[in-house]
């Protein structure tokens, strides 16, 4: 399991380094149609450095399945309600390939505030 302290460090640059750990892109023996990744812990994902700028800017959707039901929510909004956690675990989420394994992957991430 590796750990990333994402202290002082900003959104983007912690969740790409996750996805890469995540995918397996940084062993020797990647392949693309097989999980070979391992898991990952990051820590501090409260202390991340983030404008409030960037907050507004981000969007945050999630829709229901049913007609009309996209919701979308501003960074600010997310972070208040169910914290910097949510929002670092969908950077991560929507730098994964999107095929079969995304969900393998996802399984392997761990958040702690």
């Amino acid at each position: 399991m590796k750990k990333i302290d994402a202290k002082g460090r900003t959104l983007g640059r912690v969740a790409s380094e996750a996805a890469v750990i995540l995918m397996g892109k940084d062993k020797a023996k990647f392949e693309r149609n097989v999980y070979s990744g391992e898991a990952v812990e990051i820590i501090n994902s409260s202390k991340i450095r983030i404008t409030a700028k960037k907050l507004d800017q981000i969007m945050h959707l999630r829709y229901s399945g049913y007609p009309g039901g996209l919701r979308r929510m501003k960074g600010t909004e997310v972070r208040e309600k169910k914290g910097m956690k949510e929002l670092l675990s969908h950077a991560i989420y929507q730098m994964l390939p999107s095929n079969k394994l995304r969900r393998e992957m996802m399984k392997n991430l761990k958040i702690e505030e």
